[in-house]
């Protein structure tokens, strides 16, 4: 078992779009395993790859105790709204409301390099935009009103 640091904003790795994998290889093999293991903790709904600094299109997730990975996922489908509480492992200790769809449904593969879709309303719907998100190089601090993006700002200056 292997849980691998979290970085945290300013590390520019969170903000580079990450590549997609090209080859199921034993070492993204090993990073699915290591991502798998660091969201497998209270409070984790999602994880990216580049959030433990690798910049690949990979996430993993943990919502309502069950496990999983995407690869390569792209959003296929996003409908209805939410407005709710959201934070980020790499933005720690800072939640702030923030509008999303309700739904969301993502396509990718698994490690047999099989095609997969990943979908969920509410708190999954959720996770799936804001990992997504971060694979191409956005925190969700991106998607806040203005006025609240401002206050964020501060805090983490504050904090830092």
């Amino acid at each position: 078992m292997t849980i691998r640091e979290i970085r945290v904003v300013p590390d520019p790795v969170l903000r580079t779009p990450c590549d997609p994998v090209t080859k199921i290889t034993p070492a993204i093999r090993q990073l699915v395993q290591d991502l798998l293991d660091t969201v497998d903790d209270p409070g984790r709904a999602g994880l990216s790859a580049n959030q433990i600094g690798v910049n690949l299109r990979i996430f993993s997730y943990n919502i309502d105790h069950k496990l999983g990975y995407i690869i390569n996922p792209h959003i296929l489908e996003l409908c209805g709204e939410q407005y709710g509480e959201e934070g980020c492992l790499s933005v720690p200790d800072l939640w702030y409301k923030t509008r999303r769809a309700d739904y969301a449904k993502a396509e990718g593969i698994n490690l047999d390099g099989n095609r997969i879709i990943l979908e969920g309303h509410g708190l999954k719907g959720r996770m799936i935009q804001h990992e997504c998100d971060h694979l191409d190089g956005h925190i969700y601090l991106d998607r806040l009103e203005k006025e609240q993006r401002r206050e964020a700002m501060r805090q983490m200056r504050r904090s830092s």
